[in-house]
């Protein structure tokens, strides 16, 4: 996944503001207690990095 991609995944599913709010302020457990974007900067795949924004959130499996 392009990282283009994620970001318009997490507009998509979130909105915009309340997305970009997530990425950089919600930490998650299965990304070793990191933010989203600071788990994309350590070099985390984008794909892995959505899917773990999923379960956290509770995402519906089609959106995945």
């Amino acid at each position: 996944m392009r990282l283009t991609e994620f970001h318009d995944l997490v507009a998509e599913q979130f909105g915009t503001v309340y997305g970009d709010s997530i990425l950089v302020d919600h930490v998650v457990l299965s990304l070793g207690n990191r933010t989203a974007a600071d788990a994309i900067e350590a070099g985390e795949d984008p794909k892995d990095v959505w899917r773990a924004l999923c379960a956290e959130f509770d995402v519906p499996r089609s959106r995945w």
